[in-house]
């Protein structure tokens, strides 16, 4: 196995995906400024987005995520090696 493989059992990967979806479903801009990064500013608790990525970069290092803070939304970039940019067509 690749140091850089998802390790989240696969039972777990549809809940994961939808809380994913969930947060997505509050973005207000969605930016691709690179097929290995993806930008998304969400109307989402600040606490919500950064545990679900650390969660997130628990399991799959090959993840990268930035959560800034702003007054009434979160900044999420998403960065992943180019090996992985599919991985963002299906998130963004």
């Amino acid at each position: 196995m690749s140091d850089d493989a998802c390790t989240l059992p696969t039972t777990e990967r549809p809940l994961r995906f939808a809380e994913w979806n969930a947060l997505f479903a509050t973005a207000r801009v969605k930016e691709r400024p690179a097929p290995t990064r993806l930008r998304l500013e969400l109307v989402a608790p600040e606490a919500a987005v950064r545990d679900l990525a650390a969660r997130e970069s628990a399991c799959c290092s090959f993840f990268d995520f930035g959560v800034v803070a702003a007054p009434g939304w979160v900044e999420l970039t998403i960065t992943v090696p180019p090996a992985y940019a599919g991985v963002l067509d299906v998130l963004g």
